[in-house]
């Protein structure tokens, strides 16, 4: 049963990645809704049988969760940094670029949208790691349907694990699908190259 409940968890995280609606879901306003619709079922379904379902609700379970999921991802690399430069680069770029409520519409024929986002980062730091932590809310436009975390969904995790004087192994939990600008950006930060804000509305 905790296979087959982990294999569910994993479904409805990429049913939820599919379903954060960005520009290109917003220009397909019909898919999204089967999307939708097609997710209430499910969680219905799984529902009707008893077994235990969610998002992840922590940073952990979320590390867990994103690299078995087929829209989901991590990726490990070395940068020539010190885990005190990266973190210091977290600190001041994280705040000031990520710390945003996006508001987006789309009017088409028949139909007319409003999407409110809120972006909310964290940084944690220790003496030999620092992480950070990329949450989300649809304030408006889109239906709640899965228990959240108090600062939003997780869209992304990012550890830096000191391994050396001038050495930094980064671990980056990730969605595969979507939010390119975003994933470009922390990369950046992490390297200190191409340091600067994404653009949260592509």
């Amino acid at each position: 049963m905790r296979a087959i409940t982990q294999k569910v968890n994993i479904f409805i995280y990429e049913i939820h990645i599919l379903v954060d609606i960005k520009p290109i879901l917003l220009r397909i306003w019909g898919l999204v809704m089967k999307l939708i619709s097609l997710s209430l079922v499910f969680l219905s379904l799984i529902h009707l049988t008893g077994c235990a379902t969610k998002m992840p609700l922590t940073a952990n379970e979320f590390r867990q969760m994103a690299p078995g999921a087929t829209f989901g991802g991590k990726e490990t690399f070395k940068v020539n940094r010190s885990v005190k430069s990266v973190a210091n680069t977290f600190n001041k770029m994280a705040n000031k670029c990520l710390n945003k409520r996006i508001r987006m519409t789309e009017t088409g024929y028949m139909h007319h949208m409003v999407v409110v986002t809120k972006y909310t980062p964290t940084v944690r730091t220790s003496k030999n790691r620092t992480e950070l932590h990329l949450q989300y809310e649809h304030e408006k436009g889109v239906m709640k349907v899965h228990e959240m975390p108090e600062k939003g969904y997780y869209l992304m995790v990012m550890d830096a694990t000191g391994v050396g004087k001038n050495n930094t192994r980064i671990d980056f939990y990730r969605p595969s699908v979507g939010h390119q600008n975003v994933i470009e950006a922390l990369r950046g930060w992490a390297t200190g190259k191409n340091v600067g804000c994404p653009d949260l509305t592509t």
